[in-house]
């Protein structure tokens, strides 16, 4: 990573057109850590726009410089015509629906897209992305509909609403008030850019938008893996489990990173706990629960594909990713041999690490719920009363718990059919083959939420469960977690409304507020 001088707490971020990890991603999306170009990125940029100013002059016909778009691709363009060209597509495509993307993840989009122009391939000019840095340090945010992308040509609409301020129209989020592109460019002092030849396809093909929501979410997923080996560990101590199955030496037998590391943050988390070595001796139970023995091999999987959907997204977050590309220099005689048209900015990479990381969430949400369930079901919950009520029958105690995380683990299970093996084609059949990446990203957020919402349960109903083995603690790291759930949510001594409860614990585990207590 590259970082530059300090502005105000946080040193400045210097886009060069590098692979971003999903940290620095979050650093500028949410954090509003600010942003560079570098000098020697500028140059590149220059070049590749010289190159296409030199295509312009010969007067030969390039697609996206001065012909039409996708089934338009065959007609010419006049060279008087080239800037209404531009407007007309950015103005043509910014056809979005649905609810606005998150001001973090419209950040996100103008930090991804800024970087991947300051790659050099582009063929814009140095102000594109210099006015995508300025928005983002300005705190001017494009309102983007979630909405409306097949995910190739790339994220058209979304992209295109991006688009849409920087040249002055369209919609913005600025200091919390939603208002016209134009009127938040005058406030935060900028200018509108007037489009020059092939910079509105420039802006208007990527995958910026699919990188933007899926890296917020897999970052949050990778926070929540972590958390649920603290609730599962809680689960276990409240159920006087034991932790035999997280012994290295299974993990070494079988050595998937994941594995391996969550089995060593079990065993850190349950070390030292009074709860354990109340029952070692006369515990007559050789194995717990899949649910709870498995713990390693079901949150480590996932882990596994988390940490490998990461790499996928940091790999896109550096890479050119519109049509055509432009090479300077890289041609011998014709300068059309300097700008290759291809297919970047199809989604298929993002498309399929997304429905990956879909279903091993949603896996990852039915064994925490599973673990609730023990807690709560008097069959089965080692002699905690039922429903971990105080008076059981009179009080339901946390019954509607376990229904919650059912349903949402059910929508879960929904919203986990892959996106990806969805194709339809657009544009007459030129884009007969899409990735539907932005769906696939859409769902995996939602899925996000959900087995947040589901882990939050958890430690709830674990929390209490600890309080019924009193005067015993479990390990030091597991009472300092429990002692947190605490500071969000008091214990349920009579039959209240829960809904609060678990918006504030959901709330707090989106936040990281209980990452102290993960790796």
């Amino acid at each position: 990573m590259s970082y530059g001088p300090s502005i105000g707490h946080m040193e400045t971020l210097i886009l060069n057109g590098q692979p971003l990890t999903l940290a620095e991603i979050e650093a500028v999306s949410l954090q509003g850590c600010p942003v560079a170009i570098d000098g020697g990125a500028l140059t590149r940029v220059a070049e590749g726009r010289a190159w296409i100013e030199q295509i312009l002059a010969a007067g030969q016909s390039v697609y996206g410089v001065n012909t039409g778009f996708g089934k338009l691709s065959d007609v010419r363009i006049p060279a008087e015509k080239l800037t209404e060209l531009q407007i007309n597509l950015v103005r043509s495509h910014a056809g979005g629906v649905g609810q606005p993307l998150s001001e973090g993840e419209s950040r996100a989009m103008l930090l991804l897209r800024a970087n991947v122009l300051a790659k050099g391939f582009s063929g814009v000019r140095p102000e594109v992305p210099k006015l995508l840095v300025a928005l983002l340090n300005a705190g001017v945010h494009p309102v983007i509909p979630e909405k409306g992308s097949v995910g190739a040509s790339g994220d058209l609409a979304p992209l295109a609403h991006v688009a849409l301020v920087v040249i002055g129209e369209g919609e913005a989020f600025y200091k919390g008030e939603r208002i016209s592109g134009g009127e938040a460019l005058r406030r935060a002092g900028l200018r509108p850019l007037q489009l020059a030849a092939k910079e509105g396809l420039a802006l208007l093909n990527g995958t910026q938008a699919m990188t933007a929501v899926g890296a917020l979410s897999v970052a949050r997923a990778r926070r929540l893996v972590q958390l649920a080996d603290v609730a599962g560990a809680m689960s276990l101590e409240a159920l006087m489990g034991t932790p035999a199955a997280f012994d290295p030496r299974i993990h070494q037998a079988r050595p998937h990173a994941g594995q391996i590391a969550a089995a060593a943050h079990l065993m850190r988390l349950l070390a030292n706990s009074e709860i354990r070595e109340s029952h070692r001796v006369r515990d007559s139970r050789v194995q717990d629960a899949y649910c709870l023995r498995c713990m390693p091999q079901v949150h480590g999987a996932v882990r596994d594909v988390l940490a490998h959907v990461a790499s996928v997204l940091e790999v896109e977050a550096g890479s050119a990713t519109d049509n055509p590309l432009v090479f300077p220099g890289m041609s011998s005689k014709d300068l059309n041999d300097g700008v290759v048209s291809g297919g970047n900015f199809h989604g298929a990479p993002l498309a399929y690490a997304f429905d990956y990381a879909a279903l091993a969430l949603t896996d990852l949400a039915g064994i925490t719920e599973r673990r609730i369930d023990r807690l709560l079901n008097p069959d089965i919950n080692e002699g905690l009363p039922a429903f971990l009520s105080n008076d059981p029958g009179l009080s339901s105690g946390f019954m509607i718990a376990q229904i919650v995380a059912a349903a949402l683990i059910n929508e879960c299970q929904v919203l986990s059919h892959p996106a990806s093996t969805g194709s339809i084609p657009t544009d007459g059949g030129k884009e007969d083959h899409v990735s539907m990446g932005m769906t696939g990203a859409l769902k995996l957020r939602q899925i996000v939420d959900n087995a947040e919402r589901v882990v939050a349960i958890e430690l709830m109903c674990a929390a209490q469960g600890l309080e019924f083995r009193r005067p015993l603690k479990a390990g030091l790291q597991i009472e300092r977690a429990h002692a947190a759930v605490r500071g969000v949510v008091l214990r349920l001594d009579a039959d209240r409304v829960l809904a609060p409860d678990i918006d504030a614990l959901s709330a707090a585990v989106r936040a990281g507020n209980f990452n102290a207590w993960c790796e």
